[in-house]
């Protein structure tokens, strides 16, 4: 039996995010941190924003969204080894090898 798939109508849930600072415009009464999240259905295509919001200078975090299993958070001090996919799969805990 051969399994047919329209990939026009396809679409894959969004299990990554990237967060990152928005640049402030204009003056604001009190000292605040906007962020905006935009949100990826692949690790590939999250890291590539990422990156792009790297080399504008922001700071950026990232993660899976939940229920997504295992659960991932990138925190700003860890997105370059993750960019350079270093340290990045899920170390197995012990009696899980």
């Amino acid at each position: 039996m051969a399994l047919t798939v329209d990939t026009r109508t396809l679409t894959l849930t969004p299990t990554w995010y990237v967060t990152f600072e928005v640049r402030r415009r204009g003056l604001f009464p009190k000292p605040r941190s906007p962020r905006e999240t935009k949100t990826f259905a692949t690790e590939a295509e999250a890291k590539l924003f990422a990156r792009q919001k790297l080399d504008e200078g922001l700071a950026v975090i990232a993660g899976t969204i939940n229920p997504h299993s295992p659960k991932q958070l990138i925190p700003s001090n860890r997105i370059h080894a993750w960019l350079a996919d270093e340290g990045t799969r899920p170390r197995p805990r012990s009696g899980d090898e």
